[in-house]
This record gives C-alpha cells, sequence and structure tokens, in this order.
C-alpha cells in the first residue's frame, strides 16, 4: 500500500462492512487508547449512505463498548458526499476524487482537521487532529474491508 488511490464514486466505494482499527493518543497527558469493531455503511432510504460504527474502546486500560453513526449523503459530483451527524448537522465534507482529502469541523473552541487516505480497493484510513483549550488529541483510523 502506497500513495493515493482516487475513487470516482464514494458513496460506492465506501458501501459495505469494513474491519476499523483506531488508536487514540492524548497528547498532553500521554495516554494511548484503541478501538476495534466494525463501520458497516449501509444504503439510506432517499439516497447516500447511514454508517454504523459499533466495537471496543480501551482507555487506560478499562474496555467499554462504544458505538457512532453517521450519515454520508451524495455530494455535487460522484467522488464527494456530506458527512452528517445522526442528528442532521454537518459535521464535514469528503472529496475522495484524488484519494486524499482534508477536512475541518469546529467544535465549540477546539478544531477538528480530518485527513481521509484512500489506499487501494480494500483500506483507507482517516487521521483526526484535534486541538484546543479543552482537546489535544490524534485519532488515526485504518479501514479494511471485510465483505
Amino acid at each position: 500500500m502506497g500513495g493515493f488511490w482516487p475513487v470516482t464514486d464514494a458513496l460506492r466505494y465506501l458501501s459495505g462492512s469494513w474491519r476499523t482499527e483506531r488508536t487514540v493518543r492524548d497528547l498532553a497527558s500521554g495516554d494511548e487508547g484503541r478501538f476495534s469493531g466494525t463501520t458497516v455503511f449501509g444504503r439510506l432510504e432517499g439516497g447516500g449512505l447511514l454508517s454504523a460504527e459499533s466495537g471496543v474502546f480501551v482507555w487506560r486500560g478499562v474496555p467499554r463498548p462504544a458505538e457512532r453513526t453517521l450519515r454520508f449523503l451524495p455530494g455535487g459530483t460522484p467522488g464527494t458526499a456530506d458527512v452528517r451527524f445522526s442528528d442532521g448537522r454537518l459535521f464535514h465534507d469528503l472529496d475522495l476524487t484524488s484519494g486524499h482529502h482534508v477536512a475541518d469541523h469546529p467544535c465549540a473552541a477546539d478544531l477538528y482537521r480530518g485527513e481521509f487516505t484512500v489506499l487501494d480497493t480494500d483500506h483507507w484510513r482517516t487521521v483526526w487532529r484535534v486541538g484546543g483549550p479543552a482537546k489535544d488529541l490524534v485519532l488515526t483510523t485504518d479501514y479494511a474491508r471485510v465483505d
């Protein structure tokens, strides 16, 4: 795996089940956690995908169940999507046409900056850098297709 893998249809590429492995590093404290689970991108009525992530998050040695739901709606062109929280609020834009995309999401006084990299037909990665007065984190997630 090396370089970027351009995607002509983001929703078609993401559709299906992915093994999801995430590390969460707190740069201020030095603590590190791990999430291990699955993300399923299933069809949404009316178009788009529902991303349902579930698994176990281990922080300071304590495992806890964790889940997250996002909506990936069609963007202006096939390689793009609008990513929304489950309540419909905009999270970020996504453009995978070059295989690489950077998106920002301001959250209160913190800024989330996500870097999305498509590695090949069955692997992609996100790296979120979260900085501000409340957080100083790096979240790295690797996705591997399982279907």
